[in-house]
């Protein structure tokens, strides 16, 4: 999570959306960097509004908006998947290594998943409780122009972004049926994702 003081503007990190890169670019020019642990990293809005703005507040300020990247559904769960392939976590509960992209997605979609499949929802790093948008600013990672142009504008700079913590390169595909069930059992996602393609940067 970034924030930006003087323009009133704060960067959720939404995980697996490549915030890991804006904070290397952007990190220098924030006056608040919060990256470790995760847990206060990737917090979501809610616990933004529980915990950091009130400090914000009391230093002078209540005016801020948000901003969060989102990543097209299907394209996050094999960007997590992928991720947890990696050798450091070879052989451990959260390792999806030796299962099909299908295998991980059907247990995704489960009310209780394995610890491989527990990766959350972006919906709820944006939405209000009553499922309105929260997030002021909410850009798609596959646009990224767009999140670049309303932050380079804003922030009165220009964007240079390294390729930072990417997943292991892996060709995967997800079936129909299972992408069907992925729809059902998760709209909300899908939702969220359209909300965002509805997003100007004004």
């Amino acid at each position: 999570m970034l924030v930006f003081w003087k323009e009133r503007l704060v960067l959720l990190a939404v995980p697996k959306t490549g915030t890991t890169a804006l904070e290397g670019a952007l990190a220098p020019r924030a006056a608040l960097v919060l990256r470790d642990p995760p847990q206060i990293k990737h917090s979501p809005l809610y616990r933004y509004r529980r915990f950091i703005e009130p400090l914000l507040a009391a230093g002078g300020a209540s005016d801020f908006e948000t901003v969060a990247v989102l990543r097209e559904p299907v394209s996050w769960l094999g960007s997590w998947f992928r991720y947890r392939t990696r050798d450091d976590i070879a052989g451990r509960p959260n390792s999806t290594r030796g299962m099909t992209f299908d295998a991980f997605v059907e247990e995704y979609c489960k009310d209780r998943p394995a610890p491989f499949a527990q990766v959350g929802q972006q919906a709820r790093y944006v939405l209000n409780e009553d499922g309105t948008q929260g997030v002021t600013h909410l850009f798609r990672y596959e646009e990224p122009e767009r999140l670049h142009a309303f932050l380079s504008e804003r922030l009165g700079l220009r964007l240079d972004l390294p390729r930072l913590n990417e997943s292991p390169a892996m060709e995967i595909a997800l079936s129909p049926a299972t992408e069907a069930r992925l729809r059902a059992a998760r709209p909300q996602e899908f939702a969220v994702w359209a909300m965002a393609g509805r997003q100007g940067t004004a």
